[in-house]
C-alpha cells in the first residue's frame, strides 16, 4: 500500500458546533444589524401591543401594562437567514401564550400576521407562536433592546429564521388562512425553518 505523506490531507477541522443549523456560522460577539426600513425611535409612553382578528376579546396593552404581566425568559440561540447565528443569548419579555390567553383565539384561527409600528409584516402558523415558542421581548442579555435591534420591543420566534422575529412589533392579527408578509412576498420562504434551510420559496 502506498505511503501517505504527513499533512497530505491537511489539518482536521474542528468539530462543528451542533447548535449551528446547516449553512450558519457563529457570529460570536457580533450582532449584525439588518432591516428593510429606516430605524424608528418609538416612545414607550405611546407604545402599544395589540392582539386582534379571530379572537373573542381583542386586546391592547400599553408599555406599563405589558411589564405588569408575568415575565418570561428565552435562553438559547438565534439564526438569521443571511447565515449568522448568535449562540447562548437570553431574552426577557412576556410569552405570546400569555397574550393569546387574554385575547382567546377562535377555533378557526390557524395563522397570525405579526405587524410592526413601521408597517412591516411577517406571517406565521399559529402553532409557531404558541406552546412556549414565541415572546414579545424587550431585553437581550440583560440590557434593553436598542432601536437598531428592534427596541423597545420585538417579536421573538427563535426556532425560525430571524426575519420572523419582527422588530418594533405592534401586534398580532389572527387569521383563518396564510397571508404572506413583506419578505415572503419578496421571495423568502413562508415558514423559515433554519434546520431545513428554508430560506427562499422552493427550499
Amino acid at each position: 500500500m502506498p505511503g501517505t505523506t504527513r499533512g497530505f490531507f491537511g489539518r482536521s477541522r474542528a468539530a462543528r458546533d451542533p447548535r449551528l443549523p446547516p449553512g450558519q456560522y457563529d457570529a460570536r460577539d457580533d450582532w449584525p444589524v439588518l432591516h428593510a426600513e429606516a430605524t424608528p425611535r418609538l416612545d414607550t409612553d405611546r407604545w402599544t401591543f395589540t392582539v386582534e382578528g379571530l379572537v373573542e376579546e381583542p386586546s391592547t396593552w400599553t408599555w406599563a401594562e405589558m411589564h405588569a404581566l408575568p415575565p418570561s425568559r428565552y435562553s438559547g440561540d438565534i439564526h438569521c437567514v443571511t447565515t449568522w447565528s448568535k449562540l447562548g443569548m437570553t431574552f426577557d419579555g412576556v410569552s405570546v401564550d400569555t397574550l393569546l390567553a387574554a385575547a382567546r383565539p377562535l377555533p378557526s384561527a390557524t395563522h397570525v400576521v405579526a405587524f410592526s409600528h413601521t408597517g412591516y409584516t411577517t406571517n406565521l402558523p399559529l402553532a409557531d407562536v404558541t406552546d412556549g415558542k414565541a415572546w414579545v421581548a424587550w431585553d437581550a442579555d440583560g440590557k434593553a433592546l436598542t432601536a437598531e435591534h428592534g427596541g423597545p420591543a420585538r417579536l421573538l420566534v427563535p426556532h425560525l429564521y430571524f426575519w420572523k422575529s419582527a422588530k418594533w412589533v405592534a401586534g398580532l392579527r389572527l387569521l383563518d388562512h396564510d397571508e404572506p408578509g413583506f419578505w415572503e412576498r419578496n421571495g423568502y420562504h413562508d415558514r423559515g425553518d433554519p434546520w431545513q434551510e428554508q430560506r427562499y420559496q422552493g427550499d
